[in-house]
């Protein structure tokens, strides 16, 4: 079931609230005093949410316009606090996002941490396959950590199919300065699920 436009508007604003909270948490220098009224606040209007809550985040859905979307995504969900969101465009034969990490993913000193590099090229490698009509899950993710990934800096995100085989496809993909100075390099392995596949293509070229 589609939810209202409106509705999802107001899923993303609160979103986006939220993540602008977030940042202020972590850069926050207020007196301790002040500290304690917002977190009682915080407490209360986390109150008010729960009354009436979902098992799971939003789910993948068809959009009005008929794409999918995935609200509740932890990478490109509009209505995940966790989620930057990364909006990913196709690109040629791949797809691209720009991409500003803010100072919550700090992993080094001033620089962001690894593990949130990987999750978003992770998803960027998996749109390319799904892009290139092999959707699937990740086998293995290997990333090559480049340079210090800085944050507050606009970087550009790519990633496209490289080849198939059967159920499986691999994807390239890096984060890199606007000059195109990498500083992470990824490649994956998906697997496309039996179900798809049996849907899609004849046993022949099944893997």
């Amino acid at each position: 079931m589609t939810i209202s436009p409106e509705r999802v508007t107001a899923l993303c604003r609160l979103a986006q609230q939220t993540r602008d909270l977030m940042d202020a948490v972590a850069l926050t220098d207020v007196a301790d005093g002040e500290l304690q009224a917002v977190t009682a606040e915080l407490a209360a209007l986390t109150g008010r949410l729960r009354a009436a809550a979902r098992p799971t985040p939003q789910p993948l859905e068809l959009a009005p316009d008929g794409t999918l979307r995935h609200l509740g995504n932890a990478v490109t969900g509009a209505a995940n606090p966790h989620a930057l969101p990364l909006v990913v465009e196709l690109d040629g034969n791949g797809v691209r996002a720009d991409v500003t990490f803010r100072p919550l993913h700090e992993g080094p000193p001033e620089g962001v941490h690894g593990g949130i590099t990987a999750m978003i090229l992770d998803h960027l490698l998996g749109q390319a396959v799904a892009a290139a009509g092999f959707p699937g899950m990740t086998g293995t993710l290997t990333v090559r950590y480049r340079r210090l990934v800085p944050y507050g800096t606009p970087l550009v995100a790519t990633a496209e199919h490289a080849r198939s085989e059967g159920r499986k496809a691999w994807a390239e993909g890096r984060i890199a300065l606007p000059d195109g100075t990498p500083l992470v390099e990824a490649s994956g392995l998906f697997v496309t699920p039996t179900a798809w596949m049996d849907a899609q293509c004849p046993t022949s070229l099944r893997g």
